[in-house]
C-alpha cells in the first residue's frame, strides 16, 4: 500500500513538473505564430507584453494568453488607439499543441477578453479606424488556410470592458462602460442556439443632445443561429433598461450592406412603477416601498433594413392615465399623472424620427402642471416646439420625489407658454427663429449658484415672452445686505435656461443698497455662512453675465466707500465690468468714473479714469486706502480738492490695488486748503529744522501739482508754493513701502540771516543786495512714520557768499581803486595796500565773510522750537 501511494505520489509530481515544464518547450512556438498570423492579416501595429502557455490554468485544456495588447492606427488616424486590453486568452485542446503550425491551423475552442476598451471611430471624411485588415490580395494563400489559428467556439467571455464609438460626420457618440458581455453555442454548425448574458451601462447623445446617460442596460437573449441565412432569431428574451423589464421577440439578418431588423417589445406587467423604474436608480431610489395607481405600458416595433443610407422603420409608445405614486419617506404625493408619448420614424430617414409629446400633466396639492410638445430632425438641428400651463409649488418638488439638489428649491412658478425653436438658432442667437409667446412668473424663489456669493431671494418677477426677447416687466429681489429691482429686455433666455449660453439683456436697475461684494465669488478673506462656493476661489466677476444696466442707486458700497446717488451704465460681459459715465456723490464732492474692472485672468486687473470735484480732502483720506497710498501727506491738508486720476495696475485676491503694479498719473488741485503740521510727522519735523517757517501759515489755496504712478513709485513733479516771501519747490518720490526720497528747495531772503549779515550786506552800495535770496534744500528721507530731516547747510553758505563777491567785484570793475579798499577792507575784514582791478575775477570766497555767513545761517537753522505740541504719526 505504501508502496502503491510512493509510486502514486511520484507520477503526480511527475506529471505536474510536466505540465508546468511544457509550456516553455511551445511557448515561442505559438508566440512566432501569432506574430506571423498578426503580421500577415492586420494593416495596424499591434505590441505586447509577453505570451504565455498553461496547461494548468484550464487543465485539461492549454490556455495561451497575450498579455497587454495595444493596437494603434496608422494613417490618417496614425498613432490613435484602437483596442488596448489587459489579456486575451485562448483555449483548446493539448493535442492542438502537437499540430506542426505550417501544415494546419491550431483550433481554438473558447476566447476571454479581460479590461479592454476598443474605440471605433468615422472622421469627417468617412474614414474609419476599425478598417485594418489586409486586402485578400495582400494575403499569402498557401499561408492564410493552413498556419496560424482557426476558431471552433464553444463560449467566449468579455469582462470589464468599455467601448467607444464616435462618428464625426452625424456628430454621434455611443460610450459602453461596465460591459460584462458572455456567450455560450456550437459556432461551428450551420444552426445552432447562443446563449448570452450581458450588462453595460450605456451612453448615447447626438449633435449637443444626450439620450442617453449612463443607462443601465441588462439582457439575457437565446440567439438562434442560421449561419446559412446569417439570420439571428431572438427567443425567450428579457431585458431592462436600468429598473424597467422588457420582453422581446424577432430577428436580424445580415444583409450585404446592412442588416434587416425585426423586433417588437413590451413591458410585461402594466404597473406604473413600471415608469419610474425607467428612471436611473440614482434619481428614482428605492422603488420597493412606493404605492402607485394606475398603469403604464411601452410598446415598440422596429423593422426595416440598417445601413448606410437608411434605418429601420419605428414606433415606440409609451402610455399611462390616471396614476400616482407616493414615497413612503416623503410628505407629498404626485397624482393625476397622465403620458401619451411617442418616438415614430415612418419613412427610413434618419432625419425623419420625431418625439410627439401629446400629453405630460401631473397634480401636486392644489397644483397642475400640464406640458406637450414635439421633438423633430433630432439628429440634426432640433426643432422644438413646447406648451407648458400650470402653477408648480417648487418646494413641493423634494417632498414628492426623492430628487438629491445642491440647494432647496422654493417659490411658486405660474407659466402660461408656447415656445418654437431649433437647437441651431439657440446657439448661434439667431432670435429671429426663436419664437415665444406667453407668460411666466415667480414669487418668492431663492436663487443658489457656484457663480455668486449669497443666494438672491426673488420676492417677485413678471415675463411676458414676445417673439424674439422676453420682456421683465418687474424684477424684485434682495441678496446679502443689497437690495435691486430690475426692468428690461432678454434676448436669449431659453439659450440661458437650456445651454451654457450667457444671459444677455438691457436692463434699469433700481437699489436703495448696492453692495459690490454680494454679487462676486468670494473667498476666505470674507467669512459667510451663505456663501455658495469654495473658500479657494478670489472675487470674481460672473461668467454668464452679457448685460447692460443703467444704474441708479442711492447708496452702493465699495469696499469701505459709501457712495450716494450713483448713476450711470455698467456693462458686464466676458467677466469685465465697464463703467461709463458713472457719478456719484463722495467725500462731500462729486465723483465721476470711467474705465473697467476685469477678472478674466487669475490675477484681476482694473483700468479706471477717474474725476473728483470739490472732494473734502480730510474725508477723502480717511476713506481711500488707495489715497493714504499715493498721497500720504494729504492727512496733514484741510480744505477741498479737485483732481482727475488715471490709474491701472492689478487686483489682490480681497479686490484691492496691488500698489506695487500701479501705473499712471494725476493732477490735483486745492481749494481753500490748509495745513496742520500736526498730523504728519514730516512737516513737524521740518517745522523743528528750519526755525523761519511756520507751516500753520503755509497758504495752499490754488496749489496745483502732477503725479505719476509706475512699479510701485509715486512721482511728484516739481510744483511751487508760497510761504510770505519765502518762495518753495517741492519734488521727489515715495514707494510702496512708504520710503521717502524728497527735496524741499526754500529760497530764504537774506533778512531772516539775523543782524550780523545784514550789516555786511547794508554795506554793499548795491540795489541788489536787499534781493539776495539764499536757496537752503531739505532732504527728505526715511518713511511717512520715521522721517529724516537735512539741510545742505555748505551749499547755502556757498551760495550766499557768492553772490556777496559777486556783487563786490561787480563794483570793483565799476569804481576806483581807493574806494574798492575801504569796501573790502570792511566786507572781508582785512587790510587790503592795493588791489589791481584786472584781478577782479581771482578774489576768492574764502576768508571772514564766509565765517560769518556760516555762523548766521548755523544759527538759523540749528536753533530748535521749543516743544509745543507732539508731533502726530
Amino acid at each position: 500500500m505504501k508502496k502503491a501511494l510512493k509510486i502514486t505520489g511520484i507520477s503526480l509530481l511527475i506529471i505536474i513538473f510536466l505540465l508546468a515544464a511544457i509550456p516553455f518547450i511551445f511557448q515561442t512556438q505559438i508566440k512566432d505564430m501569432l506574430k506571423v498570423s498578426i503580421n500577415e492579416n492586420v494593416n495596424a501595429k499591434v505590441e505586447f507584453s509577453d505570451v504565455s502557455l498553461s496547461l494548468l490554468r484550464s487543465f485539461p485544456m492549454a490556455q495561451v494568453t497575450i498579455n497587454d495588447l495595444e493596437i494603434t492606427n496608422f494613417k490618417p488616424f496614425k498613432d490613435e488607439t484602437f483596442a488596448i486590453a489587459k489579456s486575451i486568452s485562448f483555449t483548446m485542446s493539448v493535442r492542438e499543441l502537437f499540430k506542426k503550425g505550417d501544415d494546419e491551423p491550431i483550433i481554438v475552442n473558447s476566447i476571454t477578453v479581460d479590461e479592454a476598451l476598443i474605440i471605433l471611430k468615422t472622421d469627417a471624411s468617412g474614414n474609419t479606424n476599425y478598417d485594418i485588415a489586409k486586402e485578400a490580395e495582400n494575403v499569402n494563400s498557401s499561408t492564410s488556410e493552413s498556419s496560424g489559428f482557426s476558431f471552433d467556439i464553444e463560449d467566449y467571455s468579455i469582462n470589464n470592458s468599455a467601448f467607444t464609438f464616435i462618428d464625426e460626420t452625424s456628430n454621434t457618440t455611443i460610450y459602453i462602460t461596465e460591459l460584462n458581455h458572455s456567450g455560450k453555442g456550437i459556432f461551428s454548425a450551420e444552426t445552432s442556439e447562443l446563449d448570452t448574458n450581458t450588462e453595460a451601462k450605456v451612453s448615447f447623445a447626438i449633435d449637443s443632445t444626450s439620450y442617453l446617460n449612463n443607462t443601465y442596460l441588462k439582457l439575457d437573449a437565446l440567439i438562434e443561429l442560421d449561419l446559412s441565412t446569417n439570420t439571428y432569431t431572438f427567443k425567450n428574451n428579457k431585458g431592462y433598461i436600468n429598473e424597467l423589464p422588457l420582453e422581446f421577440q424577432g430577428y436580424v439578418k445580415q444583409l450585404e450592406d446592412g442588416q434587416e431588423i425585426d423586433i417588437t417589445f413590451e413591458n410585461p406587467e402594466s404597473s406604473f412603477k413600471d415608469f419610474l423604474a425607467v428612471i436611473p436608480k440614482t434619481y428614482s431610489k428605492n422603488l420597493d416601498n412606493v404605492t402607485t395607481t394606475g398603469d403604464f405600458k411601452v410598446k415598440g416595433l422596429i423593422k426595416g433594413v440598417s445601413s448606410n443610407k437608411t434605418i429601420p422603420k419605428l414606433e415606440i409608445n409609451i402610455v399611462s392615465k390616471n396614476a400616482s405614486f407616493k414615497y413612503p419617506d416623503l410628505p407629498k404625493r404626485i397624482e393625476n399623472v397622465s403620458i401619451n408619448m411617442a418616438v415614430k420614424n415612418t419613412t427610413g430617414n434618419t432625419d425623419d424620427t420625431y418625439i410627439d409629446i401629446k400629453t405630460l400633466n401631473f397634480k401636486i396639492d392644489d397644483d397642475v402642471f400640464k406640458s406637450s410638445g414635439t421633438l423633430k430632425n433630432i439628429t440634426k438641428n432640433m426643432l422644438i416646439n413646447a406648451n407648458i400651463d400650470g402653477t408648480l409649488n417648487l418646494d413641493n418638488i423634494t417632498k414628492a420625489y426623492p430628487i438629491e439638489l445642491d440647494k432647496a428649491l422654493s417659490g411658486i412658478l405660474k407659466a402660461k407658454l408656447n415656445t418654437s425653436f431649433d437647437m441651431n438658432a439657440i446657439e448661434t442667437n439667431a432670435y429671429n427663429r426663436i419664437k415665444n409667446r406667453g407668460n411666466m412668473s415667480i414669487s418668492d424663489f431663492i436663487f443658489s449658484s457656484e457663480d455668486i456669493v449669497n443666494p438672491i431671494h426673488i420676492s417677485k418677477a413678471d415675463l411676458t415672452f414676445n417673439s424674439e426677447t422676453v420682456t421683465l416687466n418687474n424684477f424684485n429681489a434682495t441678496t446679502g445686505e443689497s437690495d435691486f429691482r430690475v426692468t428690461g429686455t432678454i434676448k436669449n433666455l431659453i439659450g440661458f435656461l437650456l445651454s451654457d449660453k450667457n444671459l444677455q439683456g438691457n436692463f434699469n436697475i433700481n437699489s436703495n443698497n448696492f453692495v459690490v461684494s454680494d454679487f462676486m465669488v468670494k473667498d476666505e478673506f470674507v467669512s459667510n455662512d451663505n456663501k455658495t462656493t469654495s473658500n479657494a476661489e478670489s472675487l470674481k466677476i460672473p461668467a454668464f453675465l452679457d448685460c447692460t444696466f443703467n444704474v441708479n442707486a442711492k447708496n452702493v458700497v465699495y469696499d469701505n466707500l459709501n457712495l450716494k446717488d450713483v448713476k450711470g451704465i455698467l456693462i458686464i460681459k466676458n467677466q469685465k465690468a465697464t463703467l461709463k459715465n458713472m457719478t456719484s456723490s463722495l467725500f462731500d464732492g462729486n465723483l465721476a468714473v470711467n474705465g473697467n474692472v476685469s477678472t478674466q485672468t487669475n490675477t484681476p486687473t482694473f483700468n479706471l479714469n477717474l474725476g473728483a470735484n470739490e472732494f473734502d480732502i480730510s474725508k477723502s483720506f480717511n476713506g481711500m486706502a488707495l489715497l493714504q497710498s499715493l498721497a500720504p501727506i494729504a492727512k496733514a491738508v484741510q480744505g477741498k480738492l479737485n483732481t482727475t486720476i488715471n490709474l491701472s495696475g492689478t487686483l489682490d485676491k480681497a479686490f484691492s490695488p496691488n500698489l506695487e503694479s500701479v501705473s499712471g498719473n494725476a493732477f490735483a488741485e486745492l481749494i481753500s486748503s490748509t495745513i496742520n503740521p500736526l498730523n504728519t510727522k514730516i512737516l513737524g519735523e521740518l517745522g523743528n529744522t528750519l526755525n523761519f517757517i511756520d507751516f500753520k501759515k503755509l497758504d495752499l489755496t490754488n496749489l496745483k501739482t502732477s503725479l505719476e504712478f509706475a512699479n510701485g513709485n509715486v512721482i511728484i513733479n516739481p510744483f511751487s508754493l508760497k510761504y510770505e516771501d519765502i518762495d518753495i519747490e517741492v519734488s521727489g518720490s515715495h514707494n510702496s513701502e512708504q520710503k521717502l526720497a524728497y527735496n524741499a528747495v526754500f529760497n530764504v531772503p537774506a533778512k531772516y540771516l539775523g543782524s550780523e549779515v545784514n550789516q555786511l550786506i547794508g554795506k554793499l552800495d548795491n540795489a541788489k543786495a536787499g534781493e539776495i535770496k539764499i536757496p537752503i534744500t531739505a532732504n527728505i528721507t526715511g518713511t511717512f512714520a520715521n522721517p529724516s530731516v537735512k539741510t545742505d547747510l555748505t551749499s547755502a553758505v556757498s551760495n550766499l557768499t557768492k553772490q556777496l563777491i559777486d556783487i563786490e567785484k561787480q563794483k570793483l570793475l565799476n569804481k576806483g581803486t581807493g574806494e574798492v579798499k575801504t569796501i573790502l577792507g570792511g566786507i572781508l575784514g582785512g587790510n587790503p595796500t592795493s588791489i589791481d582791478s584786472s584781478k577782479v575775477d581771482s578774489i576768492s570766497t574764502k576768508g571772514p565773510i564766509t565765517k560769518s555767513v556760516k555762523d548766521a545761517l548755523g544759527g538759523l537753522l540749528g536753533r530748535k522750537k521749543k516743544k509745543k505740541d507732539t508731533i502726530k504719526n
